[in-house]
């Protein structure tokens, strides 16, 4: 009760709850990784490293490939797994080690649906995009993508490619 009355007299006033933005999405016991079925269906595949970590972690455990899951991808093989990754509130830009030309449409829409799962996991907003840089572009491939898979309302995935 003391207490109660120095911090009165000291002019503090209790206040209400603050707006935090989204609560927790919970404990993962790590990142969502997409890799392909033998449909070439995206599946998802948690890897259990104990800890969710960054973006950029996830798209390198893509990168890395699916070990001997029975998945594939459809990413060409790569010696350099690393992944630079820019998040910001509406987009994340990916830099990647793979040309264009080494990435099928598929494995496109592995690397979005795997960044998007990680963003979302961490609390992140399901509306942000992903652009992605190849270290040899085509035409048109840094555009913004979303993930079928994640957001399935009409008007939200972009296609392939």
């Amino acid at each position: 009760m003391a207490v109660v009355l120095l911090l009165a007299a000291c002019g503090l006033q209790p206040t209400g709850p603050d707006d935090a933005g989204q609560a927790p999405t919970g404990i993962s016991p790590g990142p969502t990784v997409y890799f392909l079925d033998s449909r070439q269906e995206l599946q998802a595949d948690v890897f259990e490293t104990g800890r969710l970590g960054t973006v950029s972690d996830a798209v390198t455990l893509l990168l890395q490939g699916p070990g001997g899951s029975g998945l594939t991808t459809g990413i060409a093989s790569t010696e350099v797994t690393r992944v630079e990754a820019t998040v910001s509130d509406s987009t994340i830009v990916l830099k990647v080690p793979v040309a264009a030309s080494e990435v099928s449409p598929r494995g496109i829409e592995q690397i979005v649906c795997t960044a998007l799962a990680n963003q979302v996991q961490s609390g992140g907003s399901p509306t942000t995009t992903v652009r992605i840089v190849f270290t040899i572009p085509s035409t048109g491939s840094d555009r913004p993508r979303t993930c079928s898979v994640l957001s399935p309302s009409p008007g939200r995935s972009s296609p392939p490619g």
